[in-house]
């Protein structure tokens, strides 16, 4: 499969290898070079960082009760 890189450095990934590897969009890549080729993988991620990343959000306890609840007026 071929694909062309555009003006801005972007390259489209295949659908059917998009697919395959269970590339989404928001998947992290890491981009390597290798005997003169260009190795993109899925990026590791620590499910630590992940997990203190959504703590670090501040929402509204009174909206997030209401919304699931939802509306029972």
């Amino acid at each position: 499969m071929k694909a062309v890189v555009a003006e801005r450095g972007q390259v489209t990934i295949p659908k059917p290898l998009r697919e395959k590897l269970g590339i989404r969009p928001g998947t992290a890549l890491e981009f390597t070079a290798k005997d003169g080729a260009l190795v993109a993988r899925k990026a590791e991620t620590d499910p630590v960082s992940q997990v203190f990343g959504c703590l670090g959000k501040r929402i509204d306890s009174d909206k997030f009760v209401r919304d699931l609840r939802g509306n029972q007026e």
